[in-house]
């Protein structure tokens, strides 16, 4: 690795959907960034920051790159409701121990890393759920395990030398999403979606500038001698909890494509699940199944989030609301999906 100018920050995972938006406004407001990707990202360098190519689980090259850093942003993770259990420790875990690690020997401060609600699990419906929500007894997805793994890790590694902090934003949606609200209109315009439950499960959702901009909060919050957010887990969201299905038939029913009308009773859904979930396990499949466990309780429970700690620790406040989120996300997938109205709309 090439001699390294100085950062005042670190971006792991900085080539992903959040990572990348908190890059830029690092960058904006003119810190010195690395940017940690996996593969080589032009456009970051065009934005001032330093690029480097790596794998997390590269103890050596982690090290390297966080040298003489001020704080540390955490999100290179592997995601996804279904995978093999070794690799979401690999990455999640191990990956996090060798920032952890690197955090130390190069004299960082300050890091804040990149949680998930899913930690506590879905098991049943949580309402304005707070910091006193326990870690799932079961996880149902080697992701969430692996991230609670980490998580624990983090917070327990906070100290006077290394003031770390989480944050958990839910359901991250806006500009630069190419995966989950892509995922979810091209399932809907193909009639591969169902209403799970009754329909009237309320979620939080988050806007992106909104998570990156708690990211930042916290770091900034870290610098105080007593930060009071110190080895400690926040809920991030827009703060505005919708009717999941309404929501999502509403930005269906804008972009052209037919609203999800059909359902499956919960029950039914997580046993269909358990199935799925043995079949492919025995075939020892990669590719992720139509359902999981895991999937049915996030679509089919409510799950929203009590944002005051947040607000009184980090900082944090909202700074797109729920209708701008809409109205972002929704142009967003207006271009990338505009092929997919096309086509029903000559199919119709």
């Amino acid at each position: 690795m090439a001699e390294l100018l100085p950062a005042t920050a670190v971006v792991t995972g900085a080539g992903g959907f959040l990572g990348r938006r908190i890059t830029e406004l690092l960058c904006a407001r003119g810190e010195a960034v690395r940017a940690l990707v996996r593969q080589p990202q032009p456009d970051l360098e065009a934005l001032g920051a330093t690029t480097i190519t790596l794998d997390i689980r590269d103890a050596s090259a982690v090290r390297l790159a966080l040298r003489d850093a001020n704080v540390v942003f955490h999100l290179a993770a592997k995601t996804g409701p279904w995978g093999f259990p070794e690799e979401f420790r690999s990455v999640n875990v191990t990956g996090t121990r060798n920032v952890l690690d690197a955090a130390r020997a190069g004299g960082v401060r300050r890091l804040v890393y990149t949680s998930t609600p899913s930690v506590v699990g879905y098991a049943r419906d949580v309402e304005n759920g707070g910091p006193d929500l326990p870690y799932a007894a079961v996880h149902e997805s080697a992701y969430s395990e692996s991230k609670a793994e980490a998580e624990r890790l983090v917070l327990a590694a906070s100290d006077a030398g290394l003031k770390t902090v989480a944050v958990r934003p839910h359901l991250v949606i806006g500009p630069g999403d190419r995966r989950m609200m892509p995922l979810v209109v091209r399932r809907a315009a193909a009639g591969r979606l169902r209403i799970i439950g009754d329909g009237r499960n309320r979620v939080d959702l988050t806007d992106v500038d909104n998570a990156a901009w708690a990211h930042l909060d916290a770091a900034d919050a870290l610098q105080a001698p007593d930060a009071a957010c110190a080895g400690r887990a926040y809920f991030i969201s827009n703060g505005e909890p919708v009717l999941l299905w309404e929501w999502l038939n509403r930005v269906l029913a804008a972009l052209g494509v037919p609203p999800v009308t059909r359902s499956l009773p919960l029950r039914t859904a997580r046993l269909a699940a358990a199935t799925v979930e043995r079949v492919w396990g025995a075939f020892g499949l990669d590719c992720e199944p139509p359902i999981t466990r895991f999937l049915a309780g996030a679509l089919g429970r409510s799950h929203w989030y009590d944002l005051a700690p947040a607000q009184r620790d980090l900082g944090y406040h909202v700074r797109v609301s729920m209708e701008q989120a809409t109205r972002r996300t929704l142009a967003w997938l207006a271009d990338g999906l505009r092929p997919v109205a096309e086509t029903l709309g000559r199919v119709r």
